[in-house]
């Protein structure tokens, strides 16, 4: 072989090596973890189609280059410690872990394995994270976090029911973010002279009974802080509200889906959306702790209008012009 020839064929491989390489990476099948105190099922896990889009649209294919390992706590908090450590012994190449109690579970369980939140209440607050601009650690993602949504919220359901002066607050005692929105809660409602009730619940079977008290210390409306625990029971608690004629705020419009009155907070879909693209990143090479955690870009109010009508309530135009979307 001629000198110049061999020189062009041996640059020429050598170019070649890292498309090889990358070429391999693409063809490697990545597991990824993905881990929630809720229950299983696609009404339960409202957001994770969009996840699963989301993946796909950036080229991971469930089955192909993926495989997604899923595990549901089922409301029962005792077994999130067994579940992450199950994640963390098949040495899956990332978590993706559902609201802040999945998280938590996951940063006792490993400080090395990539972990991804999709909905944490409040990552700072919690230790999730060392710093929301720069985590740090094997922890990111997305947060729920916004101090001002609870006051929020009682303006809007004051604007609906003008007459409001005692509303119950069904929250999950064993989670740390209804924990904080409900005291945020309980802050607004003080100025603005509202009484409140606090309805805790930890287990599935303390729902109907914390609903009761509402009616027992008649209550003019309830707000339902958002956690796998009540995001599971939603149907539950928005037909029990419609048949006392009790009119209901919510955190996620999943909630109004299934006949409650109003809702306001971010677009669970768009959260689990953007998870993907950190899941992404992370599998090309990114360090979780060098990728700021994220809140949401945008806090939308929903109405459902027939619900409206069933208690007897005239929504003011204003509100339902101001609606991203109203449910007729």
């Amino acid at each position: 072989m001629k000198r110049r020839e061999f020189i062009t064929l041996f640059c020429g491989t050598t170019a070649m090596w890292p498309l090889a390489a990358r070429a391999q990476q693409n063809e490697r099948v990545h597991r990824i973890g993905f881990l929630t105190a809720g229950a299983s099922g696609a009404d339960n896990t409202p957001g994770l189609p969009a996840f699963v889009n989301g993946l796909q649209q950036l080229g991971w294919v469930d089955g192909k280059n993926i495989i997604i390992e899923y595990r549901y706590a089922e409301n029962h908090l005792n077994r999130l410690s067994e579940l992450a450590t199950e994640l963390v012994q098949l040495k899956v190449d990332v978590i993706v872990a559902a609201g802040t109690l999945a998280p938590l579970a996951l940063k006792r369980a490993t400080a090395t394995i990539p972990t991804v939140m999709t909905s944490a209440g409040d990552p700072l607050g919690t230790g999730l994270v060392a710093s929301l601009a720069r985590p740090g650690g094997n922890i990111t993602g997305l947060s729920l976090m916004s101090p001002e949504i609870a006051a929020k919220r009682l303006e809007l359901l004051k604007d609906v029911v003008p007459e409001l002066a005692r509303v119950a607050v069904i929250w999950n005692a064993a989670n740390p973010y209804p924990a904080f929105v409900f005291k945020e809660t309980q802050r607004a409602a003080s100025q603005l002279k509202i009484g409140i009730q606090s309805l805790e619940v930890r287990v599935p079977d303390d729902i109907n009974s914390a609903l009761d008290a509402a009616l027992q210390e008649k209550a003019d409306a309830l707000i339902t802080v958002e956690d796998p625990l009540t995001q599971n029971y939603r149907k539950q608690i928005a037909d029990f509200a419609a048949k006392n004629r009790l009119p209901t705020m919510a955190g996620l419009k999943e909630y109004v889906n299934d006949g409650g009155l109003l809702s306001y907070g971010p677009n669970l879909a768009d959260l689990y959306r953007r998870a993907a693209g950190y899941v992404d990143k992370i599998l090309t090479g990114a360090k979780p702790g060098d990728l700021p955690v994220e809140q949401p870009a945008k806090f939308e109010l929903v109405i459902n209008q027939k619900t409206a009508r069933l208690l007897g309530l005239t929504l003011p135009a204003a509100l339902a012009a101001t609606a991203d979307e109203v449910i007729e």
